[in-house]
């Protein structure tokens, strides 16, 4: 199993948490669409770093075009030689529409064309292909010599897709690298509806599992003290209960027979209630979405529930001292 680490968005100190997770023995580091850019930090990550995987988790792609996907993601690859996975996510409606002011419309369709439209781009670039994508959400036709990048030694990046339901999940097993499991999923909803889409995406262009990366990074809730431990449960109490808000993400809650929550955390995250909707998730719920426990038992409770379907997984750890999370990513990694 890999294990990766989240960057952060600090420009000023990319380089520094870069060196210090290579050293530390992770495979890749991350980089989320929150508040800031997610491609930057990976420019000075591959700077000053020479192995580890460069990860976007996720960028936003009804937020971009393909072609601007496809540039930053050559520049990248090709810099880091090689290093870059671009993984992208729809987010939902009202965020595309109301804060990226772009255009929403079939998420699953949308994302499926705008990969194959990347990959179109890049045929063009690598392989001397014509460019002659014409989709319904996409068109691009036009490429001449002077803008073709030239350094096309390390070829096209990975794609991989963040995803939930079902249509989105196929979309990935079918154009995708790979798929970044959604934090908010349970084993349940894993084995039910992720594990058989996923196939079923890969079954339509004849591709293998072993072809096929899966990352999750499961929520933990863990400590070195009770007061560590108890700031760990609330943080994610309240993460849980605000990605349960979605109206899409029902069917996860449903997956472990607590469907009727969402309503009732939606209505509270109108009113912006947030702490207090974390309140509302039990211990049953959270061991249901987390690895709860004390850091002796965090990695053999992760490879037990997700061991055998997950590929690469997180392991910031940030809850041990160096020497100890050092020990817990070998532990994973050896899995």
């Amino acid at each position: 199993m890999k294990v990766d680490a989240g960057l952060g968005p600090q420009l000023e100190r990319v380089a520094e948490v870069a060196r210090e997770y290579e050293q530390l023995g992770v495979d890749g580091v991350r980089t989320a669409e929150t508040a800031h850019d997610p491609f930057m930090p990976l420019l000075l990550a591959a700077e000053h770093s020479e192995r580890i995987e460069l990860i976007t988790s996720i960028a936003v792609a009804f937020a971009r075009s393909p072609m601007l996907l496809a540039n930053v993601g050559h520049d990248l690859n090709a810099y880091s030689k090689g290093r870059l996975t671009i993984g992208l996510g729809s987010q939902i409606k009202p965020h595309i529409t109301k804060r990226f002011s772009m255009p929403w419309d079939s998420p699953a369709a949308k994302m499926r064309e705008l990969v194959l439209a990347m990959r179109a781009i890049w045929a063009n670039w690598y392989d001397a292909e014509p460019l002659q994508f014409v989709g319904k959400y996409y068109t691009h036709t036009l490429m001449t010599p002077a803008f073709a990048p030239e350094n096309t030694e390390y070829g096209a990046p990975k794609v991989i897709l963040a995803a939930v339901g079902p249509r989105m999940t196929e979309v990935a097993g079918e154009v995708a690298d790979g798929m970044i499991i959604h934090p908010f999923s349970t084993v349940a909803f894993i084995e039910s509806v992720t594990l058989p889409a996923i196939e079923a995406g890969l079954a339509k262009v004849g591709k293998s599992r072993q072809q096929f990366e899966i990352s999750y990074s499961n929520f933990v809730v863990s400590g070195d003290n009770e007061e560590a431990f108890a700031k760990s449960k609330r943080q994610v109490c309240e993460r849980i209960a605000f990605y349960g808000s979605t109206p899409a993400y029902r069917g996860v809650l449903e997956s472990i027979g607590v469907g009727e929550l969402q309503p009732e955390l939606n209505a509270m995250s109108k009113q912006g209630r947030w702490q207090e909707m974390g309140t509302l998730i039990s211990d049953d719920i959270l061991e249901a979405f987390a690895v709860v426990g004390e850091p002796k038992d965090i990695v053999p409770e992760i490879k037990r529930r997700y061991g055998n379907f997950v590929d690469r997984t997180s392991g910031g750890f940030g809850f041990v001292d160096a020497d100890a999370r050092r020990a817990m990513i070998a532990e994973l990694q050896a899995h």
